[in-house]
C-alpha cells in the first residue's frame, strides 16, 4: 500500500541538530519542518511526539529509502554508551543529544564535500542549491521548484564555466575532474564501502579536491566507517583546547590521539564535538552582539 506519509517511531531522536550539523546541505527549516530532497524525492520531515513524520507529494509504496538515509533503526544508546565518560564529551553530548549521523548517498557526498573546501555551511548550502538547479532533473515538490543532486555523467558533461557559475571557484576544475573519473568508471565508488577503511580512504585521495578530511567525511557520512574521524578547524580548535591545554598539536598527532581516546565510534563522537564547538561559538557571538 502506498501513501503520501509515514511516521518514524525513535526516542532521542533531534531531528534539528541532525541536519544542521554541517553533514549535508540541502535541508532547510521553514515553520518547524525540514525541507530537502533524498534519493531524487522531494521530502518534509517533521519532529513529533515519538518521532518523525515524513511527507512527500507522490505516494510512496516502500519508505527504506528514508529510513536508511536517517539512520532510524541505529542503536543509539549503545553508540552513546561507548563514548569516553571525560568531561568534555560528556558535555558535548548532553548539549546535542539526539543527534544522529545520516547515510548519504556516496556520488551526492563526495561532490558536496569537494564544494565545500575552505567554506562556511552557509555557502556550501548556496553553492550545492545552484549546482542542483543547473545540472540536475526537476523532482516533484510542493510548488517551489526542486531538483534532484546532479550525477557524476550530468555534471562530467558540463565545462568548468558552467561549474564556476555556481560559486564554487576553483573547486570547479576538481569537481569537473573527479565527476568525469566516476562516470568513467575510473573510480568506483559503489566498491569502496566493501574495502578496509584505509584503502578505501586512500583511493578517494587519488580524486582531485580530495585531502584528508573530505575523505574522511565522504568515509563517515556516506559509508559509516566509524574509524574516519574528520579533523576541520572547529574539530582541531575543539581537541587541542580540550584534550590539550591549548597548545598547538599537529592533526596527524590528534588523529592518531582520537583512535585511541574515542572508541569504536570515534567518528559518531567527532560530530558530537563539531557540533557542539559551532553552537557554542555561535551562541557566544550572539551574546558578545547585544547591547
Amino acid at each position: 500500500m502506498s501513501s503520501r506519509a509515514t511516521f518514524f517511531g525513535v526516542c532521542d531522536y533531534d531531528l534539528s541538530a541532525t541536519l544542521s550539523s554541517g553533514q549535508a546541505f540541502r535541508w532547510c527549516e521553514r515553520g518547524g519542518a525540514w525541507d530537502g530532497v533524498v534519493a531524487a524525492r522531494f521530502v518534509k520531515l517533521l519532529q513529533v511526539a515519538g518521532g518523525i513524520r515524513a511527507e512527500t507529494p507522490a505516494p510512496q509504496h516502500d519508505w527504506r529509502w528514508l529510513a536508511d538515509y536517517l539512520q532510524v533503526g541505529a542503536d543509539y544508546g549503545g553508540i552513546i554508551a561507548t563514548f569516553p565518560r571525560d568531561r568534555p564529551m560528556q558535555a558535548a553530548l548532553e548539549a546535542c543529544r539526539g543527534l544522529r549521523l545520516l547515510r548519504q548517498d556516496p556520488w551526492e557526498c563526495l561532490a558536496s564535500f569537494i564544494c565545500s573546501s575552505t567554506k562556511q555551511i552557509v555557502q556550501i548550502q548556496e553553492i550545492v542549491g545552484l549546482l542542483c538547479q543547473r545540472f540536475g532533473e526537476p523532482v516533484e515538490s510542493d510548488g517551489e521548484p526542486r531538483f534532484a543532486f546532479p550525477s557524476a555523467e550530468q555534471i562530467a558533461r558540463g565545462t568548468e564555466t558552467r561549474l564556476r557559475a555556481c560559486k564554487m571557484g576553483f573547486r570547479a576544475p576538481n569537481l569537473l575532474a573527479t565527476a568525469r573519473r566516476v562516470a568513467s568508471g575510473e573510480t568506483r565508488l559503489d566498491q569502496l564501502g566493501a574495502m578496509p577503511c584505509a584503502e578505501a580512504r586512500s583511493a578517494l585521495m587519488e580524486l582531485p579536491g580530495v585531502g584528508p578530511k573530505i575523505a574522511d567525511c565522504v568515509l563517515l557520512f556516506a559509508y559509516g566507517f566509524q574509524q574516519a574521524f574528520p579533523v576541520d578547524v572547529w574539530v582541531r580548535r575543539a581537541l587541542c583546547h580540550l584534550y590539550f591545554r591549548g597548545r598547538h598539536v599537529s592533526v596527524a598527532r590528534l588523529t592518531r590521539f582520537a583512535a585511541s581516546h574515542f572508541g569504536a565510534w570515534g567518528g559518531y563522537a567527532q560530530q558530537y564535538l563539531f557540533h557542539h564547538a559551532r553552537t557554542t561559538s555561535r551562541a557566544a557571538a550572539q551574546r558578545a552582539r547585544k547591547p
